[in-house]
């Protein structure tokens, strides 16, 4: 049976989907792929983590999926295994920082429309008791623009 050149090889499946995931106007693309001169403090083939450029606690990482996924609006619940991997990441690195007390933390998400970068992005902060008024104000519990990782998961998993 001969080949017909249109069909699409499973290379260049993979190239199509290594593509689909990348955004090239997204920074954080950028930053996962090494575009700009911003240190990883993690990456592997899921996860890469970074330190907020405006930090809202002495610890203050950006955990982000390494493949572009839009935001948390956006999922369902075939991503309950990324976002947990962003968790699980985001205490890994407070961890190796030196940072253990896990009951003074906040793992969370913007809601959109108030988000600044169409990319989805766990804010890691620790410890959520130093952060500051703004801080508070902007990573607020209970709010309509800040949803905690679990509130997230949980409704990820509610979802038919």
């Amino acid at each position: 049976m001969a080949s017909n050149e249109n069909t699409p090889t499973s290379d260049d499946e993979s190239v199509q989907k290594e593509q689909d995931s990348y955004d090239k106007k997204c920074i954080f693309c950028k930053i996962v792929n090494k575009e700009m001169d911003t240190e990883l403090l993690y990456s592997d083939e899921e996860t890469t983590c970074f330190r907020d450029i405006k930090p809202g606690a002495p610890h203050h990482y950006l955990v982000v999926p390494t493949r572009h996924i839009g935001n948390c609006k956006s999922l369902n619940k075939e991503h309950i295994p990324i976002v947990e991997k962003l968790v699980e990441t985001g205490k890994a690195i407070l961890q190796k920082n030196d940072f253990t007390d896990l009951n003074d933390v906040r793992f969370g998400f913007h809601w959109p429309p108030f988000h600044s970068v169409a990319h989805l992005h766990l804010h890691v902060l620790a410890p959520a008791s130093q952060m500051g008024f703004f801080s508070r104000f902007i990573y607020r519990l209970d709010s309509y623009w800040f949803i905690t990782a679990d509130q997230l998961l949980k409704r990820l998993k509610s979802m038919d």
